[in-house]
């Protein structure tokens, strides 16, 4: 952990102006005593975050990574001369190692990972990597769990070197020799690359490009682990569901540090979040003009391209080839992070006038307390090395079922959560299985479910968990171990509208689509793989998505004394100022919260009656009971949220906004 000195001095900003970016900063002046004082309680949380490493662990990373650069020279050097080269030519071809991400950034936390390219010449092939390197990776004894995937889009090795994971991407350049003096900078080294090397070098590239691109790499560093924090802590870090990735909320920061080249950290982030609350999307976020390049490909151009035109919130890469960052974010995920920029900036502002500290930025999400209505997808195995497959194909299309649902009217937000919960169930017959597999664990089953942290990625632990589940039903004839990931979506429903009748909400077609999408995966398999879309009430959310001490009754008693949930319901029946809404919440919850949702079953009588779910169509394997949906007069909440109008003790407000208070139409400083 970096001690105060040297953690909050460099963060501090001031020095001489660099003027970086595709317009004039907004302002250069320095921070001001406050800024530099919450800059200093910001990095003291941070601390206390545990967002650092430690100097053992910071060493410990420099000795792998240059136990690794030897490794690939020796890898070249095995190639060349297996090729025929002489031992001369084979030792000067050398080979190199370049970090990227959150490593090469100089973000990373306690635990992260490493990633790292290899580059080799021309003469060492894609298969050379995963054949001769994978197995010395094998070999070293300082390296385990050693796993290829030479299918991804981006290839890859995972492994873990001296307790430290470490993903290998790999680029073969058109050169006889990689040298160390090399740099990646130069476009001319894509000439006459495929496009998977192409891919491999982006990563590089793009770190690269993001720091030379920031006027005070130490503000920058600063304010992103910040904003890295937030992100994860409230559920909006995802690029596959749609949020935005590590790159991203990079050069999210990178460009607020060009606007304002000599703010210290505290204050890079407060006008983090007020600016982007009130960017004009789809205006891109550039750190640099586009520009062409040397070879034939595509450029990110909405003017060219119809599907650029597409992108909601478009953040343009730094290095040829541009290229969307973003272009994942769909209409609902877009209104989710509008809606914490405002919550975020209004935090901050309290911190810059002393109301409240920076904890309350990073408070957990809401997300499982949040609507009434919840979607699960539960994929659905007989073993963890499928699973572990079966699950990332299902995750991948989890943003094309948000987006259908965005098309069903009265769905004001489709909200995904950013990650699924992996379970393993023993059952003990059929239809134990069946139950597991759609959701409905009965308490007996519940009673052998554990929750898995994380399913295994290499033959390694693969074999490990193959033998412990086989120990686990050793002796018991029949018994089988059904691994389970469920995903969630939350549904936002437009409220009801005065003296409105009954309301039913069909979203069978866009989960009908989605499972036939998923369903089509070459390797699929009915027999062994299931895949079910259901609708839950939030009273029925299961345990697990509860931590830290939360649970379904206080939270639901919490939320309907703050007219967070059903506020519209208490009002018709009016009993919203009855001071027993806590205890009535309680009840409710507490007779409700172990029940399971079951697929056949009617679900209905919410809200005194005006809402109703019909009974679905029996009986569908892979989409049980999801005919209909209920559309009740519940009211949920629609985002983004109003803004409200800022005091004017506010000063952050005001300075980013040019003395204007905060509002999404208001005149924000020009999109950059």
């Amino acid at each position: 952990m970096p001690t105060s000195a040297s953690a909050v001095e460099p963060a501090l900003g001031g020095g001489p102006t660099r003027t970086l970016g595709v317009t004039p900063p907004i302002a250069t002046n320095g921070p001001t005593p406050r800024e530099i004082e919450v800059t200093k309680t910001l990095v003291a949380e941070l601390e206390k975050q545990k967002v650092f490493e430690s100097d053992e662990e910071s060493k410990v990373r420099e000795v792998i990574l240059g136990k690794l650069d030897a490794m690939v020279k020796d890898f070249v050097y095995r190639v060349s001369i297996a090729n025929g080269m002489s031992e001369s030519l084979a030792r000067s071809a050398g080979g190199k190692i370049f970090t990227f991400g959150s490593y090469r950034l100089g973000v990373h936390g306690p635990g992260s990972d490493i990633d790292t390219l290899c580059v080799v010449p021309k003469h060492v092939q894609r298969e050379d990597f995963f054949s001769v390197f994978e197995s010395m990776l094998k070999e070293c004894e300082e390296v385990t769990e050693v796993a290829g995937v030479p299918t991804a889009h981006v290839p890859l090795i995972a492994a873990k070197f001296m307790g430290v994971d470490i993903d290998f991407t790999f680029a073969r350049l058109a050169l006889p020799r990689v040298e160390d003096s090399l740099t990646l900078e130069d476009d001319n080294l894509l000439r006459n690359l495929d496009e998977r090397d192409v891919r491999s070098l982006g990563g590089s590239r793009v770190t690269d490009g993001i720091l030379r691109l920031v006027p005070n790499i130490h503000v920058f560093r600063m304010a992103l682990r910040c904003i890295k924090l937030w992100a994860q802590r409230r559920a909006i870090y995802s690029n596959v569901m749609g949020f935005l990735g590590g790159v991203a909320w990079a050069m999210l920061t990178a460009r607020i540090c060009q606007l304002y080249p000599n703010e210290a950290a505290g204050a890079i982030v407060s006008r983090f979040f007020i600016i982007l609350y009130q960017w004009k999307w789809p205006q891109p976020v550039l750190l640099t003009q586009i520009e062409d390049g040397p070879l034939s490909v595509r450029v990110w151009n909405p003017k060219l391209y119809p599907s650029d035109r597409l992108h909601r919130m478009p953040i343009i890469t730094p290095a040829y080839p541009g290229m969307c960052a973003t272009h994942n974010v769909s209409q609902s995920t877009q209104m989710v992070m509008t809606s914490e920029f405002k919550r975020a900036a209004e935090v901050v502002d309290r911190v810059i006038i002393g109301k409240t500290d920076w904890s309350e930025l990073f408070a957990k999400h809401d997300f499982f307390f949040k609507y009434k209505y919840y979607l699960q997808v539960i994929a659905s195995s007989g073993s963890a090395d499928l699973q572990l497959k079966w699950h990332g194909t299902v995750e991948s299309k989890i943003r094309q079922l948000v987006m259908k649902l965005e098309l069903v009217p009265t769905i004001t937000c489709a909200h995904p959560f950013i990650k699924g919960f992996d379970q393993v169930s023993e059952c003990w017959n059929d239809h134990e299985v069946r139950l597991v597999a759609t959701g409905d664990i009965p308490e007996e089953v519940a009673q052998r479910t554990q929750k898995v942290a994380e399913l295994p990625e290499t033959e390694e632990a693969k074999q490990a968990a193959a033998e412990e589940a086989a120990k686990a039903t050793q002796g018991k004839e029949g018994h089988r171990m059904i691994h389970t990931t469920t995903f969630y979506i939350g549904l936002s429903i437009e409220p009801k509208l005065a003296g409105e009748g009954h309301r039913k909400l069909d979203i069978s077609y866009p989960t009908a689509e989605f499972t036939g999408k998923v369903k089509q995966w070459e390797q699929y398999d009915e027999a062994s793989m299931g895949i079910v879309v259901r609708h839950i009430k939030w009273t029925q959310l299961p345990g697990y998505v509860f931590e830290g001490g939360e649970n379904r009754v206080t939270a639901a008693a919490a939320s309907k004394v703050n007219g967070k949930r059903a506020k519209s319901s208490k009002k018709r029946n009016g009993d919203a100022a009855n001071p027993s809404a806590a205890a009535a919440a309680a009840a409710e919850a507490t007779s409700q919260a172990n029940g399971a949702s079951h697929a056949d079953e009617t679900v209905t009588a919410v809200d005194n009656g005006d809402a109703e779910m019909a009974s679905p169509t029996k009986k569908q394997r892979t989409v049980p009971g999801l005919a209909t949906a209920i559309a009740g007069s519940t009211t949920t909440p629609t985002l983004p949220l109003q803004p409200a109008t800022a005091s004017k003790e506010l000063e952050n407000f005001q300075l980013a906004t040019g003395n204007q208070p905060i509002a999404a139409s208001t005149n924000a400083p020009a999109n950059q």
